[in-house]
């Protein structure tokens, strides 16, 4: 298989069914069916393909492999293409999420179906071209690119509030990756390459660093979200459709983690290690502020919005403790949060496509009418809290251990959000399911459909399975994560050297 390239045929095989629907004539209900079930078969066959990865990956290799190397633009920046123990987690998590939410836009999304398949498709290549690029022009254009679909996604499918809610998540998030797009011209200018592999072995002086660091976090800090910057996202789910907001909360959030893995701690250590105070303190208080502000939600979307950003704190906290558990539960946080909450926003789908509401207010005692949803949510839910048994509870323990280890206090703080969590996940837990069903409207209700069903028993599968079993994941990360790890040390030992010997 080594002359096949095949991160470039997952890569862009989305973008295949894309151009066969486009080409289906006709604005009829034959035409739109025709448009659902050729974006299923393109993203069920781009999963399988994806699996071919997963089969022929090397874990006990730090090395970047299935390298595709190819002229460009120029002698300077070139096609590259590659994937490690950190990035295949998260292509393999977009391929498998992608079906799920073709199958959950089945019958919620009826008009302009076509525009809407061919907007999830495009997504889904950029998605997976972003943690497939080895050249920083080629990830610039890829981690921008995600923003057009979306856009478009929110702007034409989303609810009342969807223009105000997407150009505020356009602009967002683009001026922050504009200061990022500075910072890779000045980066070419000094090491005279955008290869991602050779910046990483190159050592910016320390000055540069800071501003680089900067110009990276301004990007990365607002796709995570981080706060302050984390107020586009509530309002970009509320109004999303259910399939936007999965892909949002489970993908798109994870390339600013992924970015800083990538790009501040092996090619900016020392500043990395200078503002990892004040990477720290906003961890922290996104974790506690924006769940004490989940507590006072009444739209269900709002507040699993919220319980991200919170948990997304979890993630930068484990990044930035300079720890292999720390960062191994950073990723592994982020494929577990992958899961958790997009099911979560598909739960919520659920009994929005049937009543046509997100009030929290509006409901109680589903228990009574859908005890499979009231079971398949209460997972979802437990696994959100942190229980142990489900992947919410590996995730955060490993960040957490990883931390004490960099910041005691920060780390006790943070520790709070895990009873926060607990407090307005099982709220919003008893209002929705439990209590008396004594809404007239509720009367009729019905429980899962077979379609709802295949679109949350996978969910609810690796939600479990990975509570107990972690080591898919962590087995895959754990070398580069240790090689990220181990280079960021080094850095900072020979940068403290010279001290050393002056003293």
């Amino acid at each position: 298989m080594s002359g096949w390239p095949i991160l470039s045929v997952v890569t862009f095989l989305p973008l295949v069914g894309a151009l066969f629907i486009l080409m289906l004539r006709g604005d009829d209900e034959t035409t739109y069916s025709n448009a659902r079930w050729v974006a299923l078969w393109t993203t069920l066959v781009t999963f399988a393909v994806s699996l071919v990865l997963l089969v022929q990956f090397d874990a006990s290799s730090p090395e970047f492999q299935f390298v595709e190397k190819r002229p460009w633009l120029g002698d300077t920046i070139q096609y590259q293409m590659g994937v490690d123990g950190i990035a295949l987690p998260f292509v393999i998590l977009t391929t498998f999420l992608t079906p799920i939410c073709i199958v959950a836009s089945w019958s919620s999304i009826s008009k302009r179906v076509k525009e809407y398949m061919v907007a999830f498709l495009v997504l889904e290549t950029l998605m997976i071209g972003t943690f497939c690029a080895l050249d920083l022009v080629l990830f610039y254009i890829f981690f921008e690119g995600t923003l057009i679909p979306m856009f478009l996604i929110i702007g034409i499918w989303g609810g009342p509030r969807r223009i105000y809610a997407t150009f505020k998540f356009f602009l967002y998030t683009f001026l922050g990756a504009l200061l990022m797009l500075l910072g890779i011209m000045a980066m070419y200018w000094q090491a005279g390459t955008t290869d991602i592999r050779a910046l990483q072995a190159f050592q910016f002086a320390p000055s540069l660093q800071m501003w680089l660091w900067l110009a990276f976090f301004a990007s990365f800090a607002v796709k995570l979200p981080m706060w302050p910057v984390h107020t586009w996202l509530p309002d970009a789910h509320v109004e999303a459709p259910t399939a936007g907001s999965v892909v949002l909360a489970a993908i798109l959030l994870k390339m600013g983690g992924y970015g800083f893995i990538r790009f501040s701690i092996p090619m900016f250590p020392d500043a990395s290690e200078y503002f990892t105070p004040l990477v720290f303190t906003l961890s922290v208080i996104a974790i506690v502020y924006t769940s004490l502000v989940a507590l006072m939600q009444e739209d269900m979307k709002k507040l699993i919005a919220y319980s991200s950003v919170a948990h997304m704190g979890f993630v930068t906290l484990g990044i930035f403790s300079g720890t292999e558990q720390g960062m191994q539960g950073a990723v592994f946080q982020m494929v577990s949060h992958g899961l958790v909450s997009g099911a979560l926003f598909l739960c919520v789908g659920v009994i929005y496509d049937r009543m046509h509401t997100r009030e929290i207010a509006a409901y109680g005692g589903l228990v009574n009418r859908m005890p499979l949803y009231a079971a398949v949510f209460m997972v979802f839910t437990l696994a959100n809290v942190g229980l142990p048994g489900t992947s919410g509870f590996v995730g955060e323990f490993l960040t957490l251990v990883g931390a004490f280890h960099a910041n005691t206090t920060a780390t006790f703080v943070a520790a709070l959000g895990l009873i926060l969590s607990a407090c307005y996940a099982l709220w919003l837990y008893r209002r929705v399911i439990f209590g008396v069903l004594d809404k007239p409207q509720l009367a009729m209700i019905t429980d899962l459909n077979a379609r709802e069903i295949v679109t949350l028993a996978p969910l609810v599968v690796l939600t479990v399975v990975f509570g107990f079993w972690p080591l898919p994941v962590l087995d895959t990360s754990a070398v580069a994560v240790k090689g990220v790890v181990q280079g960021y040390l080094q850095a900072l030992g020979a940068a403290a050297a010279p001290v050393v010997a002056g003293f």
